[in-house]
């Protein structure tokens, strides 16, 4: 099968003497539609396609940078979590030294009462009482009750302060002892203290026993 020979010179040619016909301003205006077109064409399948891809890619671009942001503030406070984390650890060993072992508590209320006795000051009463459990800890209160001078009631806190092992005293009382004679008038000076005198022991805490279950009875 033949093709049909197509002559496009012969084609074209009423078209352009058409155009030849138009006026210059017609021309140019023609020209200038044809040149619009080509670059709405242009702008509207290559432009716009690309407008679109980089909106998308500033958008998820601001996304990635506020994760940024808050990955960075949330590693900072992990940092000084971690820190805190540690100062704790570190201040609880330091107490933990300071606790007394359950072999150490006779001696170290024999060391208060020693304390007292080279202060110059008279016992009239020193009572350990029944210990007072804690979460890992328990105190073990000492009541005490001392006759002094003030100056030498101060030495003796001063001493108990400085012992190795922590002893707070609490509930401290002071009053001046009544003078009943002249013959005693030499003891106007001195002072009745009493308070308490609490130390304290590292306990393992006890766990939780489970309940257990009672399995039903076959009949």
């Amino acid at each position: 099968m033949k093709k049909p020979n197509i002559d496009l010179r012969k084609t074209s040619e009423p078209l352009f003497e058409k155009i030849e016909k138009l006026s210059r301003v017609q021309r140019i205006l023609i020209c200038s539609a044809i040149f619009l077109f080509i670059i709405g064409a242009f702008v509207y399948f290559s432009y716009f396609p690309k407008i679109k891809t980089q909106q998308l890619l500033n958008k998820e671009i601001k996304q990635l940078e506020k994760r940024l942001i808050v990955a960075k503030r949330n590693a900072r406070d992990l940092q000084k979590y971690q820190k805190e984390i540690k100062e704790a650890q570190g201040a609880f060993k330091e107490v933990m030294l300071s606790l007394p072992e359950k072999e150490e508590i006779p001696s170290l209320i024999s060391a208060v009462s020693a304390s007292g006795k080279e202060s110059g000051l008279e016992f009239l009463l020193f009572q350990p009482k029944d210990e007072n459990r804690k979460d890992f800890y328990a105190e073990i209160p000492v009541s005490i009750q001392v006759k002094g001078n003030f100056h030498n009631i101060v030495h003796f806190f001063d001493r108990v302060a400085k012992l190795s092992r922590i002893v707070n005293i609490r509930d401290i009382k002071i009053s001046r002892e009544s003078v009943k004679s002249k013959a005693k008038t030499s003891d106007s000076s001195k002072l009745s203290t009493s308070c308490t005198a609490v130390t304290y022991k590292f306990v393992e805490p006890v766990a939780k026993k489970k309940p257990v279950k009672k399995g039903r009875r076959k009949k």
